[in-house]
């Protein structure tokens, strides 16, 4: 009995020892699956956020070439036209026809910049750009109250105010030399 009675004190604490550090390892395991499980699903997360991104360019690119049908179509036919006349038929068909060309090129390159084809700098310049034109300046006036409905949170808001901003640096400006005038978007 006294030879079995050594062995049993000899063996409690390394069994003791053994059994906490099994313990400590599989706590150290499951606390490792979780944070493998979270990462996982962040990562899934990530993952359909990156799917879903492209659709929404290609449905912001699908709704855009039908705009462009819709208003190529008004282009041709004045009666057709008629229907998108906010001006209550004030303005000369001419004109009409040259303020939905101008809305083609604005929307277009919201479009571009929205869906990461240009950066909100290179949309600045070529909105700088567009400016410089007096049939452009006209339609931006005109549809100022349009642009007033807008969500003042949404891209086009945002542009829309970049723009507003960049009309006034232009009015002020004492330079002839308009590439250089406003500063930039960061």
């Amino acid at each position: 009995m006294t030879t079995q009675k050594a062995w049993v004190r000899g063996v409690g604490p390394a069994a003791a020892a053994g059994l906490a550090l099994t313990v400590g390892a599989l706590g150290a395991l499951l606390n490792q699956q979780h944070q493998l499980k979270k990462l996982r699903m962040r990562l899934d997360r990530f993952e359909e956020k990156d799917r879903g991104e492209p659709q929404r360019h290609v449905d912001l690119a699908n709704q855009q070439r039908l705009q462009w049908e819709l208003l190529s179509k008004a282009m041709e036919d004045p009666t057709l036209a008629a229907v998108l006349d906010t001006s209550e038929g004030s303005l000369p068909h001419t004109k009409h026809r040259q303020f939905l060309f101008a809305n083609a090129l604005y929307t277009n390159a919201l479009l571009a910049y929205r869906i990461g084809n240009v950066s909100r700098v290179e949309l600045f310049g070529h909105l700088r750009g567009t400016l410089q034109n007096p049939i452009f300046r006209e339609y931006w006036e005109v549809t100022r109250d349009a642009r007033a409905s807008l969500d003042e949170n949404s891209v086009e808001a945002q542009v829309g105010r970049m723009v507003d901003h960049l009309i006034h640096d232009l009015d002020e400006s004492d330079t002839e030399e308009w590439w250089v005038v406003g500063t930039p978007p960061e």
